[in-house]
């Protein structure tokens, strides 16, 4: 894989999920390399949030799947797409389980806020993590 160039202020890139092989490695690769340039604190804030984003997309939706990651210069906004629309997020809840549902804990506690917005045959969560 080629490392991409770091992001300038208000660039935004996209990374395509693959579909049959769940590799939540080579995206956090992708991430660091994009961030690579930021505080590690933040970097690794940013990382757990693609990495609990990326984990819901798979578990509990359909793809395609993507994850688009958006530099501001005070913060950093990750979105994740996927087609499901009608399954929204809950926070502390999930359809697997008691012990589990605590990823989108995780997100509210390292984000500034975040949010879904549907489109027309999917979805897209998103969070921003102060910079």
């Amino acid at each position: 894989m080629d490392t991409p160039e770091v992001l300038s202020t208000s660039a935004r890139t996209l990374h395509t999920l693959p579909e049959d092989d769940v590799d939540l490695a080579a995206m956090r690769e992708w991430v660091g390399a994009l961030l690579r340039d930021m505080s590690e604190d933040v970097r690794l804030d940013v990382l757990l949030v693609c990495t609990e984003l990326a984990s819901n997309a798979y578990e509990h939706a359909e793809g395609p799947r993507a994850v688009r990651v958006q530099r501001h210069t005070d913060f950093v906004r990750v979105e994740v797409d996927d087609h499901t629309p009608a399954e929204l997020p809950q926070l502390g809840q999930s359809r697997l389980g008691a012990s589990r549902g605590r990823g989108l804990l995780l997100i509210s506690r390292l984000s500034r806020c975040w949010g879904t917005r549907e489109f027309i045959g999917g979805k897209t969560i998103w969070a921003e993590v102060n910079a």
